[in-house]
């Protein structure tokens, strides 16, 4: 079965409900992006999306190809985030977006689970570096991507 995937803005549960489904016995890959920043921040010269947007969205579009390849071998999969959250930040970001992004969009479920930006539970931190503000700028971004 093509993965499931979990967008929406900041801040808004994605993980919670990822973690909660994968209790559930669901298969669940993380939000590569996440992981990606902090590994990258650990680097000298890391690639970070507020730095060099372009080049970060090609490591995340190398991870998020490979969970997709892995979701396909399992019977239901959920992503927290996919290949077209990378093209809604590259439009946030008012950068170019490769065909190779828009080929690998391709190959998930047609529903698409969303999850709203909620100021009370919306953290700021170098990970999420976003105002409450954008990341609802950024949810609406993610919608029309997905629609």
């Amino acid at each position: 079965m093509k993965p499931i995937v979990i967008t929406g803005g900041p801040g808004a549960g994605k993980t919670t409900l990822l973690n909660a489904l994968g209790k559930q016995g669901y298969a669940a890959f993380a939000e590569g992006s996440r992981s990606l920043i902090e590994q990258q921040s650990a680097l000298d010269n890391g690639i970070l999306p507020w730095t060099n947007l372009p080049e970060f969205a090609k490591l995340c579009l190398n991870l998020m190809s490979e969970q997709k390849r892995e979701a396909l071998n399992t019977n239901v999969a959920f992503v927290d985030r996919a290949i077209p959250d990378i093209v809604a930040y590259l439009q946030v970001g008012g950068c170019h977006v490769d065909q190779a992004f828009l080929t690998e969009s391709a190959g998930y479920h047609s529903q698409v689970l969303t999850c709203r930006p909620e100021a009370s539970i919306y953290v700021q931190d170098e990970v999420r570096p976003h105002s409450f503000e954008e990341a609802l700028k950024i949810h609406q971004t993610l919608i029309n991507t997905y629609v």
